[in-house]
This record gives structure tokens, C-alpha cells and sequence, in this order.
């Protein structure tokens, strides 16, 4: 046990998280990343999923910019008062 959860304990409190709690949150996260989810039988390390799962969300991220990115363009390139640009408009909101 780290020596911060084992202060956490001495201090008494009350929002403490069990290695039990800790295990099934790292089991949902890696129910939850793509690479990871073949893997359910696999023995995965914590850090692995956790490693994964920043990866993850980074990718989400440049995902989510790159496709705003394209909408803004389309966006340019589009009629302003067209129903094609209110929807672009709405998607961007």
C-alpha cells in the first residue's frame, strides 16, 4: 500500500477507496477502451490500463478537433443561410 493511501487511512477519512473499489474501477475502464476490451481474459497491469485509457482520450480529443476543424470548413465553403450551414452552426455549437 502506498504511503499516501496509508496516511489517508491514519487520518481517518471518510472518502477512503478500497483496493476492491480500485480493481473493479480499472476493470470498467479497460470494459471501456477499444484496444483493451479484447483483451477481458488477459491479465492486465493497472498502469497498462491506465496508460491506455490517457491514450485513449487524447485520441478522442484530436478526433473531435480534427473533425471541428472539418466542419468549420465545410462551414466556410457553405451557403450562410442555407439549411445545409444551420446544420454545420448547430453541430458546432
Amino acid at each position: 500500500m502506498s504511503s499516501r493511501r496509508s496516511r489517508s487511512r491514519q487520518s481517518g477519512a471518510s472518502s477512503e477507496i478500497t483496493d476492491a473499489q480500485i480493481t473493479d474501477l480499472v476493470s470498467k475502464l479497460q470494459q471501456l477502451i477499444p484496444e483493451l476490451r479484447a483483451r477481458r481474459s488477459d491479465k492486465v497491469s493497472a498502469s497498462k490500463v491506465l496508460q491506455e485509457t490517457c491514450n485513449y482520450i487524447k485520441n478522442l480529443h484530436r478526433e473531435v478537433d480534427d473533425l471541428s476543424d472539418r466542419l468549420s470548413e465545410l462551414l466556410a465553403n457553405t451557403d450562410s443561410n442555407s439549411a445545409q450551414a444551420a446544420i454545420i452552426r448547430s453541430l458546432l455549437m
